[in-house]
């Protein structure tokens, strides 16, 4: 499944050339993955008090379309999960016209944030501390 969440670039995020500052396409990323975790029953404050929290260990991101100021785009969030302690993270970032301003890709995985290892499952992860009644 494909999460989403819409942004309005605004004038502050800007760098020197009128551009989106780089830094903010990341900003946007961690937005919609936050987004994301709260629609389905996780927001940050339950994941800590049930003592783990999602680690991001590698990111990419591919700048394909500039954006300005005033300019509405939407960032898609995708998590895929293997077989490992880690999952992949696939998002874009688009125009109103489905024009893609960017693309990031990542690993992540889910904290133990008592042992400060990553847990075993991250979906198993997921969903049982979804299924948790903590907040």
């Amino acid at each position: 499944m494909t999460f989403s969440v819409d942004v309005t670039v605004r004038g502050y995020e800007l760098d020197t050339q009128g551009h989106l500052n780089q830094a903010v396409y990341l900003q946007y990323a961690e937005h919609a993955r936050w987004e994301l975790l709260r629609a389905a029953g996780l927001p940050q404050e339950k994941l800590l008090a049930g003592g783990i929290g999602p680690v991001q260990l590698e990111v990419t991101v591919r700048y394909r379309r500039e954006l300005r100021g005033g300019e509405r785009v939407r960032v898609t969030c995708r998590f895929d999960y293997g077989t490992g302690k880690t999952f992949t993270l696939e998002q874009q970032i688009l125009k109103e016209d489905g024009t893609v301003a960017a693309e990031i890709t990542g690993v992540a995985g889910v904290l133990d944030l008592t042992e400060r290892r990553l847990v075993a499952d991250p979906g198993a992860a997921w969903r049982r501390w979804r299924a948790t009644r903590i907040c």
